[in-house]
């Protein structure tokens, strides 16, 4: 479960899918109809005069982990599309029809996609290109995409429950691919809330796809059951990654995993072009 950015009228309001539908910050969409500085506070107490009179608007509410400003996941009070409507209602503001609007069309699209995977695809794919992505470069991220959501129905099918079990078995992929965790690895681009997988290179995505389909074939193979065994699994997987990498390494006499990165990038082409 990675946290999202939807952007109504230019606000951000961070989203998460959950159970195949999209939850999205409370905190965020009080933020946009209030205009408030300290959207948090707001909600705190709009949240405790709502229990004070029996609301059943805050059962609608759940805690998720979404990246915080500072870069951190935290749990955030968050809401599927019919609570947040109920939330909306809640606040007096002349946003609140045109994101409810928003909202409902948010909650439709993500219908379709259930319905219709390949719009999901279609839509990612247009949303890195305008980004300024390659295709070649595209056609590797949806692939690891495929194979990181391949991965992660095997671990939901073979006893993972916590989003803290995710982090940990991602993790010890991550490591024995690549002998850094994903924390250090985002260090090493200087990264903070950004998707460490939109800004890896070639190789680094293509070892990590390899990494995780290994994975996800070891957890077949051995009919691998309990967070355990996935999680010798995932190391196992990860270390077929690891050593291919470390061969490659050998003999293009560099490391793989590296500094660049295409935020870095692209500003850096926003800086040239702007001289001209």
């Amino acid at each position: 479960m990675g946290t999202e950015i939807a952007l109504f009228r230019g606000e951000r309001i961070r989203k998460v899918l959950r159970n195949k539908e999209w939850w999205f910050s409370v905190v965020d969409v009080v933020a946009v109809l209030t205009g408030s500085p300290d959207a948090g506070a707001y909600w705190r107490k709009l949240k405790q005069r709502l229990n004070e009179e029996g609301s059943e608007v805050v059962t609608f509410c759940h805690g998720l982990k979404l990246f915080a400003p500072d870069g951190k996941m935290r749990e955030t009070d968050c809401a599927d599309t019919e609570g947040m409507l109920r939330v909306i209602q809640s606040i007096p503001s002349p946003k609140a029809e045109p994101l409810k609007r928003w909202l409902a069309r948010v909650g439709y699209e993500r219908i379709q996609e259930i319905e219709n995977p390949e719009l999901a695809t279609k839509r990612t794919r247009v949303l890195y290109k305008l980004k300024g992505y390659s295709d070649d470069w595209i056609e590797k991220r949806m692939r690891g995409i495929a194979i990181r959501e391949e991965l992660t129905e095997e671990w939901q099918k073979r006893g993972v429950r916590q989003e803290r079990d995710y982090q940990i078995l991602t993790a010890e992929v991550s490591k024995a691919t690549f002998g850094i965790t994903p924390g250090k690895h985002k260090n090493i681009k200087g990264l903070t809330r950004h998707n460490l997988r939109d800004h890896m290179n070639d190789f680094e995505l293509i070892f990590t796809m390899l990494g995780e389909r290994a994975t996800t074939e070891i957890h077949r193979t051995e009919d691998s059951q309990g967070v355990v065994k996935l999680k010798k699994d995932a190391n196992a997987g990860g270390e077929i990654a690891g050593d291919a990498r470390k061969a490659l390494e050998k003999r293009l006499k560099r490391p793989i995993v590296s500094a660049r990165n295409y935020l870095k990038e692209n500003e850096s082409q926003k800086r040239i072009h702007g001289k001209h």
